[in-house]
């Protein structure tokens, strides 16, 4: 049992939860809970750490079955843990490095998100999970955009961080030349803009750019899409949150292709 935060592997949890650097150098990121730990892709389990008070609980050593694990003391893991109320069980997980074609399954029209410095850990989660939900084949993250494994967007995913095609781009020109010479149409979320966001044909292979929650997409940005949208507002509202507006953006793309697929 590990009983000390002088441990070697204690320090090292404590500084892939704190650095994005050390993150980057081991190549792995932390997880907690059960619910993450049950949908962690085995071959991509590093380590599993879990504390006195875990294994007391009934079912939980049931639920290792099969698995290595460390036990840790329960004040250790307190200091070790990234939540105010620990659950007891931590993951070590490898990072996944998507390829460009994940982005493009066979039999479905690609529907991707192009991030331009998305700032915000949570919103970058959010916009994760509502992907998974409303389809999409993958994300694209230009530079200053928020990590995918900043401990904080990867509680905010719920898991869709296992399965959502995400990959960091070197510059948002490249990766917009890449998606439109895979016949991918993009579409600029753009506040003055005068097309509606439901206003376009998005049946076919198409994406979305979304910009940073204060500043929006930057000039260059919006001259590189096929097209502009915007989201109506009421009221004295300027804008949305980026997360809101990615998933009014999908769930559109989402709704049109249901469509297409109930008309006899």
């Amino acid at each position: 049992m590990i009983t000390s935060m002088e441990n070697p592997q204690v320090k090292r949890l404590a500084r892939l939860f704190a650095k994005e650097r050390e993150r980057r150098k081991s190549g792995t990121f932390l997880v907690e809970g059960i619910r993450m730990f049950r949908e962690v892709p085995r071959e991509s389990l590093e380590g599993v750490y879990v504390s006195q008070h875990f294994l007391k609980e009934e079912g939980h050593k049931e639920l290792l079955r099969g698995t290595r694990y460390e036990e840790v003391s329960d004040p250790v893991f307190s200091k070790i843990s990234g939540t105010m109320t620990p659950q007891g069980i931590l993951c070590e997980v490898k990072q996944k490095k998507w390829p460009w074609d994940d982005m493009f399954p066979p039999g479905r029209p690609a529907l991707v998100l192009v991030l331009e410095a998305i700032q915000d850990p949570g919103n970058l989660g959010t916009i994760v999970r509502a992907g998974e939900g409303a389809g999409i084949t993958g994300i694209v993250a230009c530079p200053g955009t928020v990590s995918l494994y900043n401990p904080k967007t990867v509680r905010s995913t719920m898991g869709s961080i296992y399965r959502v095609p995400f990959l960091e781009a070197e510059s948002l020109p490249s990766a917009v030349r890449e998606l439109q010479e895979r016949g991918v149409a993009l579409y600029a979320a753009d506040l003055e803009a005068d097309l509606c966001y439901d206003g376009p044909d998005y049946t076919r292979p198409c994406g979305f750019l979304i910009g940073n929650e204060g500043n929006g997409l930057t000039k260059e940005a919006v001259a590189l899409a096929d097209g502009r949208i915007r989201i109506p507002m009421e009221g004295k509202v300027e804008s949305l949150n980026a997360a809101i507006a990615c998933a009014l953006c999908m769930y559109e793309a989402s709704r049109q292709r249901r469509k297409i697929k109930a008309t006899p």
